[in-house]
């Protein structure tokens, strides 16, 4: 039997989900502007965020886009503006109990080939182990976390206890970044999008590292940052060199240089040229690097995979790998 292609960046957005203010508390939630049968718009407010398909919420569609690109699973994670991460943890808990429980009915439309992760409510490192814990218990396989919570990034005390937890029981983590800053440079040709997720992920991988976290919490710790990894795996060398002749400032709680840790955390595929590939398995490794899309946003790869298959470069067996061994190994497969 082949193996199996498997893309781990994918996004939902299920439809009928309840009056969140009402049922939650607060004010402002996201909800669906209902256009069509096959289109809507989510909203803040009066103001549209972002329009979206059918193939957000309905699984015959997904799974139709998954069979023209040669696609066997999907990993099925929440699009961040949901996260409510700035809210009060109660709030942000009840919404991420509400959609976890949607996002199930989704993927199990689509048997197994759809495969849920969670959100939690990560302001609050007990209340998201407990969440973490129901969605596990309820048929989730994994949960996606936003890459910082306000002026608090990935080597926050409480956002380590959660990844210790994740650790733990066997949840493998998907770190997206969101909530990117603004102000007239960046409101102008989505350059919150192409400049500040990059820099966002690249951040967190330094925090991650800087920060100690790699080196307190276990090996056995699954985590995969989408967009390649942002701009880090390109800036990698920069940064071992600030650690060697910066290391009074630089070093922070890392034992060892950056270098020393590509082989703690996956990356995704989402850089959509080859040359940029080559770079990520260089100097990520063959066995880190995993096929995402960002499917069914237009930012994302279509055909998913194109990148890899296009990829002279690669050998078969690590093609192989990318598409489907990293996968596997990631979600603990």
């Amino acid at each position: 039997m082949p193996d199996p292609v498997i893309d781990v960046h994918t996004h939902v957005v299920p439809k009928g989900w309840p009056d969140l203010s009402a049922r939650c508390g607060g004010s402002a939630w996201p909800w669906l502007r209902v256009d069509s049968p096959r289109a809507a718009t989510i909203m803040i407010g009066e103001t549209e965020f972002r329009p979206v398909g059918a193939e957000c919420w309905d699984a015959e569609a997904r799974l139709a886009d998954m069979d023209a690109d040669g696609v066997d699973v999907q990993v099925v994670s929440p699009t961040p503006v949901f996260f409510g991460y700035e809210r009060p943890a109660a709030q942000a808990a009840a919404a991420a109990r509400i959609l976890n429980d949607l996002t199930l009915k989704v993927t199990a439309a689509g048997g197994n080939r759809l495969v849920p992760f969670c959100q939690v409510p990560l302001q609050d490192p007990d209340a998201a182990c407990a969440e973490l814990d129901r969605c596990l218990a309820a048929g989730h396989a994994g949960v996606e976390i936003g890459n910082h919570v306000g002026d608090r990034d990935l080597d926050d005390e409480g956002i380590v206890t959660f990844l210790q937890h994740c650790a733990s029981v066997g949840a493998p983590v998907f770190v997206h970044p969101w909530d990117m800053p603004g102000g007239p440079r960046l409101d102008r040709w989505m350059a919150r999008w192409l400049t500040g997720m990059p820099a966002e992920t690249h951040l967190s991988v330094l925090a991650l590292i800087l920060g100690g976290v790699l080196d307190r919490v276990p090996r056995s710790l699954r985590l995969c940052f989408a967009h390649g990894g942002g701009g880090f795996p390109f800036w990698l060398g920069r940064a071992d060199n600030a650690w060697h002749r910066r290391g009074d400032v630089v070093r922070g709680r890392s034992a060892f240089p950056p270098s020393h840790y590509t082989d703690r955390f996956h990356v995704d595929t989402v850089v959509f040229d080859p040359a940029a590939l080559r770079l990520l398995v260089d100097t990520m490794g063959e066995d880190q690097v995993i096929l995402g899309s960002d499917y069914p946003y237009p930012l994302g790869e279509r055909p998913v995979g194109r990148v890899v298959h296009e990829s002279g470069f690669l050998t078969p067996a690590q093609r192989t790998k990318l598409l489907s061994g990293n996968a596997r190994r990631f979600l603990g497969r």
